[in-house]
């Protein structure tokens, strides 16, 4: 049944090969993925289902009341999850948290806002076409990281909107296979910050102990000073070598999500773009709020490996008119996304983080 010899990533190459996984599915109409588990509510008073019966679209989606967590996901592994689908109110984006658990810890891995672990952060959506993260219209929220589990699989779903949410729509495909021993889990981080001008910094990730590779990140970023905001750069710091400066640094923001000289176009304003592994999908100037920006870079092809330890910061910073750089107060929600071997060092908590 669990045949571990065969290809855990499927994908062009070896697309055509058989295996010996088992393919389930999580939805509203089949809660714990078993087999024949789909299509057994029965349609309710008022349902658009009522009057086919049972077998007909009855269960599609679950509400999530007020300051309530849900359990949308229980698997006993090991397995692999594949694919998750997700919609719902896109003011929900940023007041519903997304939490995972691998092999019965009790902490999550993943702790991030909805819209944010999707690449649409400030609460906006906005279409995204990248390998693994895809938004489509509207507001259809796919994930495609691989996410392994060696005994068992948890995700939850908080209602921090202080409104019922009466539509969350989900669907959560996996594998049920064997795994290496040194099949990694995967690992989400959302923190908040103001920069200032003392200390025009915010740290991505911080704390990470273990062995692993960082695989991604998602900027939400906010400016609150006029004129150019990403001269700043981004830096990793690994194991325990780099104490006070980073073995990988950038040439800035925009360099590191693959811009170059400004996102500008000749009107000095931020183009919007998407792609395999690198995106600026959002670009609001919204009248008197400030503007707010959505960036991602996804490292698959060339993920940043450590052995014990790793820090990562992005600096703000722009330009004063007599071309030396400005330190910026601008405020930035970041989500980092990296695999690691478990234990996890504990999450922050407190104001910034989830």
């Amino acid at each position: 049944m669990h045949d571990s010899s065969i290809h855990l990533w499927p994908h062009l190459g070896n697309l055509g090969l058989l295996d010996d996984a088992e393919t389930r599915s999580i939805s509203a109409e089949n809660p714990d993925g078993r087999r024949g588990g789909g299509a057994r509510a029965h349609p309710e008073d008022g349902s658009p289902a009522r009057r086919l019966g049972k077998g007909w679209k009855a269960r599609p989606f679950i509400p999530i009341a007020a300051d309530t967590t849900v359990t949308i996901a229980e698997i006993d592994g090991p397995g692999i999850i594949q694919h998750i689908w997700i919609t719902t109110d896109e003011p929900a984006y940023s007041g519903l948290i997304l939490r995972m658990y691998w092999d019965d810890e009790s902490t999550p891995s993943v702790a991030v806002p909805l819209g944010d672990f999707f690449a649409c952060g400030h609460g906006c959506y906005r279409p995204v076409q990248s390998a693994v993260v895809a938004v489509n219209p509207r507001g259809g929220l796919n994930c495609y990281w691989p996410m392994p589990f060696h005994k068992s699989a948890r995700i939850t779903v908080e209602n921090a909107t202080g409104q019922d949410l009466p539509h969350f729509f989900y669907q959560i495909t996996y594998a049920l296979r064997g795994l290496p021993g040194n099949a990694a889990t995967f690992h989400a981080q959302w923190r908040q910050s103001r920069t200032t001008s003392d200390c025009p910094e915010h740290v991505l990730l911080d704390g990470v102990e273990g062995r692993g590779h960082y695989v991604g990140t998602y900027l939400a970023w906010t400016q609150f000073a006029e004129g150019w905001w990403g001269e700043g750069e981004v830096k990793f710091f690994l194991d325990d070598d780099d104490a006070d400066h980073p073995t990988i640094c950038g040439t800035g923001t925009e360099d590191y999500f693959g811009g170059a000289w400004s996102f500008y176009d000749e009107h000095k304003r931020e183009v919007p773009y998407s792609g395999p592994y690198l995106g600026l999908p959002l670009v609001l100037y919204d009248g008197d709020r400030p503007p707010r920006f959505g960036m991602y870079r996804w490292h698959v092809p060339d993920p940043i490996r450590f052995r014990s330890r790793l820090r990562a910061t992005v600096q703000a910073l722009g330009w004063w008119p007599d071309n030396t750089f400005r330190p910026l107060e601008d405020e930035i929600a970041s989500t980092a996304f990296w695999y690691q071997q478990e234990p996890h060092a504990p999450f922050p908590t407190g104001p910034g983080a989830l």
